[in-house]
């Protein structure tokens, strides 16, 4: 069984051959302006436009849903709707909804190996969103790494 791969570098430029998904998190209410999102807007236009596209439309716009963009030759964009708002609550609880991450993931799986392609990504959920690597790690191993999908991890230097 493979394990996450973990580098150095910038997951908008991901360092493999062959096809590869960047994926991220994204917020459930069209928010788009903080983060590692701001490295993908610098680089592609297509999946900030498609994602407030998507949110404008209300069509399947709720945690747990994915949307792939193809932005050049062998690369993807997956926007992963696994953040409810943008702010810890008053009662301490991160935007970050690892179910929804689940959902994401457990959707991508069938495109990930149908594009037979590799997924590419920051430390998803562990900026912005509050999460914690530790609860997100496991997920990934659970749901890509055992449908046997090579994951890389950007570690930003």
């Amino acid at each position: 069984m493979k394990e996450i791969q973990y580098l150095k570098g910038d997951a908008t430029q991901p360092q493999t051959k062959g096809n590869k998904i960047i994926t991220h998190i994204c917020n459930d209410i069209g928010g788009w302006g903080r983060g590692f999102v701001m490295a993908i807007s610098k680089r592609w236009k297509e999946p900030e436009a498609n994602y407030r596209e998507w949110y404008e439309s209300r069509e399947n716009f709720s945690l747990g849903e994915i949307q792939i963009i193809m932005v050049e030759e062998e690369i993807w964009v997956c926007n992963m709707i696994g953040q409810h708002k943008t702010i810890t609550s008053s009662k301490g609880i991160s935007p970050i909804r690892y179910e929804a991450v689940e959902r994401c993931l457990e959707k991508l799986v069938p495109e990930a190996l149908q594009l037979n392609a590799e997924i590419h990504m920051p430390r998803i959920g562990c900026g912005l969103a509050g999460g914690k690597w530790e609860e997100i790690e496991p997920i990934i191993e659970k749901i890509l790494v055992r449908n046997n999908i090579p994951v890389w991890v950007y570690d930003f230097d």
